[in-house]
């Protein structure tokens, strides 16, 4: 019809946790695809979160049609560009690490940036994560503007034991986004 224009897809980028790469998040990127999403994974230089924004930004398109986040380190960084002004549609967070395991005290200095994150966030947790104390990620979630936590009980820094779940997850909260 004339006049009308099909809303763009969203398309997804994810990065991986510290001690992996773009290619341990296959199993998320093709479980995403199968499910009829745009996703591809990010290759991230493993230091400091806060110095892997940079690399994160020059391959992560700003914008409406950007849905960023991945697991652990990688949901970090693509949080950490979000609060600095990188624009997406949303954030989907596997694993995200409040805090270093026995480092609880870290928690706050983690999630200090939270408030500055303006768009909808999706985050899935094991309850027996040991970088995610239950109430201390409880208690960060509350300070994200828009977010909804998804936990598991009894899995810990992983999501794979309930991967087609998270992916299900996922594809709904894709699904509810505004599109450019």
């Amino acid at each position: 019809m004339a006049g009308t224009a099909a809303a763009s897809p969203l398309h997804i980028y994810l990065g991986h946790g510290a001690s992996g790469n773009a290619a341990t998040m296959a199993p998320f990127v093709d479980g995403l695809r199968t499910r009829g999403l745009l996703a591809d994974a990010v290759d991230l230089p493993v230091r400091k979160a806060e110095d892997a924004v940079p690399v994160w930004r020059s391959v992560v398109p700003d914008g409406a049609g950007t849905v960023a986040g991945g697991q652990s380190y990688g949901g970090r960084v693509s949080t950490l560009a979000a609060a600095a002004g990188a624009s997406y549609a949303g954030l989907v967070l596997f694993c995200f690490p409040v805090h270093p395991p026995g480092r609880v005290d870290r928690a706050a200095e983690r999630t200090a940036h939270f408030p500055d994150i303006t768009c909808p966030v999706l985050l899935l947790s094991g309850e027996a994560d040991p970088f995610a104390r239950l109430d201390l990620l409880r208690a960060a979630v509350k300070r994200l503007p828009h977010a909804e936590l998804v936990t598991y009980p009894r899995l810990g820094h992983t999501m794979k034991p309930v991967l087609p779940d998270v992916l299900d997850r996922v594809a709904a909260f894709v699904a509810g986004l505004p599109r450019p």
